[in-house]
Protein backbone atom coordinates (compact mmCIF):
# COMPACT_ATOMS: atom_id res chain seq x y z
CA UNK A 1 0.00 0.00 0.00
CA UNK A 2 2.91 2.65 1.02
CA UNK A 3 4.64 1.32 -2.35
CA UNK A 4 1.08 2.03 -4.12
CA UNK A 5 0.77 5.50 -2.59
CA UNK A 6 4.04 6.88 -3.29
CA UNK A 7 4.06 5.34 -6.90
CA UNK A 8 1.04 7.42 -7.66
CA UNK A 9 2.95 10.35 -6.28
CA UNK A 10 5.39 10.38 -8.47
CA UNK A 11 3.00 9.70 -11.49
CA UNK A 12 1.20 12.51 -10.26
CA UNK A 13 4.50 15.09 -9.55
CA UNK A 14 5.63 13.57 -13.49
CA UNK A 15 2.24 14.43 -15.16
CA UNK A 16 2.16 18.34 -13.58
CA UNK A 17 5.74 19.17 -14.85
CA UNK A 18 4.96 18.08 -18.56
CA UNK A 19 1.82 20.05 -18.33
CA UNK A 20 3.28 23.14 -17.06
CA UNK A 21 5.94 22.35 -19.93
CA UNK A 22 3.38 22.78 -22.41
CA UNK A 23 1.66 25.49 -21.20
CA UNK A 24 4.68 27.36 -21.06
CA UNK A 25 5.41 26.95 -25.04
CA UNK A 26 1.68 26.90 -25.66
CA UNK A 27 1.65 30.53 -23.72
CA UNK A 28 4.65 32.07 -25.52
CA UNK A 29 3.05 31.56 -29.15
CA UNK A 30 -0.15 33.05 -27.48
CA UNK A 31 1.58 35.77 -26.30
CA UNK A 32 3.27 36.62 -30.02
CA UNK A 33 0.01 35.57 -31.80
CA UNK A 34 -2.46 37.11 -29.81
CA UNK A 35 -5.99 36.52 -29.28
CA UNK A 36 -8.11 34.61 -31.47
CA UNK A 37 -10.68 35.78 -33.49
CA UNK A 38 -14.25 34.34 -33.84
CA UNK A 39 -14.54 31.44 -36.28
CA UNK A 40 -16.46 32.11 -39.29
CA UNK A 41 -18.47 29.11 -40.90
CA UNK A 42 -17.53 27.71 -43.95
CA UNK A 43 -13.75 29.32 -44.49
CA UNK A 44 -11.35 27.48 -46.41
CA UNK A 45 -7.91 26.32 -45.20
CA UNK A 46 -5.29 29.51 -45.64
CA UNK A 47 -3.09 31.10 -48.43
CA UNK A 48 -2.67 33.05 -51.71
CA UNK A 49 -0.46 34.13 -54.16
CA UNK A 50 -0.27 36.18 -57.23
CA UNK A 51 1.32 39.45 -59.13
CA UNK A 52 -0.69 42.71 -59.14
CA UNK A 53 -1.08 42.75 -62.96
CA UNK A 54 -0.79 39.11 -64.31
CA UNK A 55 -0.38 38.67 -67.86
CA UNK A 56 -1.84 35.06 -67.62
CA UNK A 57 -4.43 33.36 -66.15
CA UNK A 58 -2.76 30.65 -64.09
CA UNK A 59 -4.05 27.32 -63.07
CA UNK A 60 -2.23 27.65 -60.29
CA UNK A 61 -0.76 30.10 -58.03
CA UNK A 62 2.75 31.22 -57.90
CA UNK A 63 4.56 28.87 -55.16
CA UNK A 64 6.25 30.79 -52.27
CA UNK A 65 9.77 31.79 -53.11
CA UNK A 66 12.03 28.53 -51.32
CA UNK A 67 15.42 30.39 -50.08
CA UNK A 68 17.09 30.96 -46.67
CA UNK A 69 16.99 34.47 -46.20
CA UNK A 70 13.99 35.05 -43.58
CA UNK A 71 13.44 38.70 -45.07
CA UNK A 72 12.99 37.28 -48.74
CA UNK A 73 10.85 34.58 -47.77
CA UNK A 74 8.46 37.12 -45.56
CA UNK A 75 7.70 39.26 -48.89
CA UNK A 76 7.19 36.01 -50.90
CA UNK A 77 4.46 34.71 -48.02
CA UNK A 78 2.93 38.38 -47.91
CA UNK A 79 2.24 38.35 -51.78
CA UNK A 80 0.96 34.84 -50.98
CA UNK A 81 -1.57 35.83 -48.79
CA UNK A 82 -2.38 39.25 -50.40
CA UNK A 83 -1.97 38.70 -53.91
CA UNK A 84 -4.82 36.67 -55.66
CA UNK A 85 -7.57 37.64 -58.62
CA UNK A 86 -11.15 35.89 -58.66
CA UNK A 87 -10.38 36.03 -62.36
CA UNK A 88 -7.99 33.05 -62.23
CA UNK A 89 -8.89 29.36 -62.75
CA UNK A 90 -8.43 28.77 -59.23
CA UNK A 91 -10.74 28.50 -56.05
CA UNK A 92 -9.85 29.82 -53.19
CA UNK A 93 -8.33 26.83 -51.39
CA UNK A 94 -6.15 26.99 -53.68
CA UNK A 95 -4.61 30.28 -53.04
CA UNK A 96 -4.81 28.86 -48.89
CA UNK A 97 -2.97 25.90 -49.71
CA UNK A 98 0.28 27.79 -51.24
CA UNK A 99 0.88 29.42 -47.64
CA UNK A 100 -0.05 25.79 -46.40
CA UNK A 101 2.42 24.10 -48.02
CA UNK A 102 5.76 26.28 -46.62
CA UNK A 103 4.51 25.39 -42.79
CA UNK A 104 6.42 24.20 -40.86
CA UNK A 105 5.58 20.44 -40.45
CA UNK A 106 4.48 20.79 -36.52
CA UNK A 107 2.51 24.17 -37.35
CA UNK A 108 0.66 23.43 -40.41
CA UNK A 109 -2.76 22.93 -38.49
CA UNK A 110 -2.10 25.91 -37.35
CA UNK A 111 -0.76 28.04 -40.10
CA UNK A 112 -4.25 26.95 -41.92
CA UNK A 113 -6.13 28.47 -38.95
CA UNK A 114 -3.81 32.06 -39.13
CA UNK A 115 -4.38 32.16 -43.04
CA UNK A 116 -8.25 31.94 -42.56
CA UNK A 117 -8.19 35.21 -40.88
CA UNK A 118 -6.49 36.93 -44.46
CA UNK A 119 -8.40 34.95 -46.66
CA UNK A 120 -12.14 36.21 -47.43
CA UNK A 121 -14.66 33.54 -46.14
CA UNK A 122 -16.08 31.46 -49.14
CA UNK A 123 -19.44 33.22 -49.33
CA UNK A 124 -17.61 37.04 -49.78
CA UNK A 125 -15.42 35.21 -51.96
CA UNK A 126 -18.36 34.18 -54.17
CA UNK A 127 -19.43 37.52 -54.27
CA UNK A 128 -15.91 39.62 -54.82
CA UNK A 129 -16.02 36.86 -58.06
CA UNK A 130 -19.18 38.39 -59.84
CA UNK A 131 -17.14 41.57 -59.39
CA UNK A 132 -14.20 40.27 -60.81
CA UNK A 133 -11.90 41.31 -57.91
CA UNK A 134 -8.37 41.24 -57.48
CA UNK A 135 -6.22 42.30 -54.62
CA UNK A 136 -2.47 42.91 -53.91
CA UNK A 137 -1.01 44.07 -51.31
CA UNK A 138 2.50 47.21 -51.93
CA UNK A 139 4.73 46.61 -48.91
CA UNK A 140 6.18 49.63 -47.81
CA UNK A 141 8.85 47.92 -45.12
CA UNK A 142 9.97 44.64 -43.64
CA UNK A 143 11.52 44.91 -40.00
CA UNK A 144 12.51 42.82 -36.74
CA UNK A 145 9.42 43.83 -34.39
CA UNK A 146 11.48 45.00 -31.08
CA UNK A 147 9.61 42.35 -28.82
CA UNK A 148 11.19 39.87 -30.52
CA UNK A 149 14.38 40.07 -28.60
CA UNK A 150 12.48 40.38 -25.32
CA UNK A 151 10.94 36.52 -26.10
CA UNK A 152 14.38 35.21 -27.37
CA UNK A 153 15.83 36.10 -23.78
CA UNK A 154 12.94 35.12 -21.49
CA UNK A 155 11.76 32.01 -23.82
CA UNK A 156 13.51 28.70 -21.59
CA UNK A 157 15.82 26.79 -23.74
CA UNK A 158 14.82 24.70 -26.76
CA UNK A 159 11.56 26.64 -26.12
CA UNK A 160 11.79 28.56 -29.57
CA UNK A 161 13.25 26.71 -32.56
CA UNK A 162 16.57 27.34 -33.76
CA UNK A 163 16.92 29.75 -36.55
CA UNK A 164 13.34 31.05 -35.63
CA UNK A 165 13.06 35.04 -36.27
CA UNK A 166 9.79 37.39 -36.83
CA UNK A 167 9.18 39.89 -39.22
CA UNK A 168 6.51 43.09 -39.05
CA UNK A 169 5.23 43.51 -42.83
CA UNK A 170 3.41 47.36 -43.07
CA UNK A 171 1.99 47.89 -46.53
CA UNK A 172 -1.04 48.64 -48.58
CA UNK A 173 -3.85 46.33 -49.31
CA UNK A 174 -5.40 47.21 -52.88
CA UNK A 175 -8.75 45.90 -54.20
CA UNK A 176 -9.85 46.86 -57.60
CA UNK A 177 -12.67 45.26 -59.35
CA UNK A 178 -15.86 46.05 -61.38
CA UNK A 179 -19.37 46.96 -60.28
CA UNK A 180 -22.29 48.28 -62.27
CA UNK A 181 -19.81 48.18 -65.12
CA UNK A 182 -18.08 51.22 -63.20
CA UNK A 183 -14.15 49.90 -62.26
CA UNK A 184 -13.94 50.48 -58.57
CA UNK A 185 -10.52 50.42 -56.39
CA UNK A 186 -10.27 50.61 -52.67
CA UNK A 187 -7.19 50.46 -50.39
CA UNK A 188 -6.19 50.40 -46.86
CA UNK A 189 -3.32 49.87 -44.64
CA UNK A 190 -2.26 46.76 -43.31
CA UNK A 191 0.04 45.13 -40.96
CA UNK A 192 0.84 41.89 -39.74
CA UNK A 193 3.76 39.51 -38.27
CA UNK A 194 5.62 36.62 -39.62
CA UNK A 195 7.13 33.86 -37.34
CA UNK A 196 9.88 32.00 -39.98
CA UNK A 197 12.02 29.21 -39.32
CA UNK A 198 15.59 29.35 -41.16
CA UNK A 199 17.65 26.40 -40.16
CA UNK A 200 21.47 27.06 -41.68
CA UNK A 201 21.46 25.68 -44.87
CA UNK A 202 18.16 25.03 -45.02
CA UNK A 203 14.72 26.84 -46.57
CA UNK A 204 12.51 28.88 -44.32
CA UNK A 205 9.52 27.56 -43.23
CA UNK A 206 6.46 29.48 -41.73
CA UNK A 207 5.80 29.06 -38.11
CA UNK A 208 2.85 31.00 -37.31
CA UNK A 209 1.81 34.57 -38.84
CA UNK A 210 0.07 37.36 -35.99
CA UNK A 211 -3.52 38.40 -36.57
CA UNK A 212 -3.84 40.72 -39.13
CA UNK A 213 -2.92 44.23 -37.74
CA UNK A 214 -2.11 42.86 -34.47
CA UNK A 215 1.64 43.04 -35.16
CA UNK A 216 4.17 42.29 -32.89
CA UNK A 217 5.33 45.37 -31.91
Amino acid sequence: MHFTHRRRLVIAIVSSGIALIVLIVVGLFGLLRGPDKPSEAARPAPAASASPVPTARPDQPPPILATTDPEKFTRSVAGALFNWDTRDRVGLSDWAQVVVDVANTEEAPAVASDVRDYLPAAQIWQQLTTYGTRQWLEIESVTVPEAWSTALQQAAPGQIPQGATARTVTGTRHREGTYNTQAQQTERPVTFTVFVVCPAHETCTLLRLSQLDHPLE
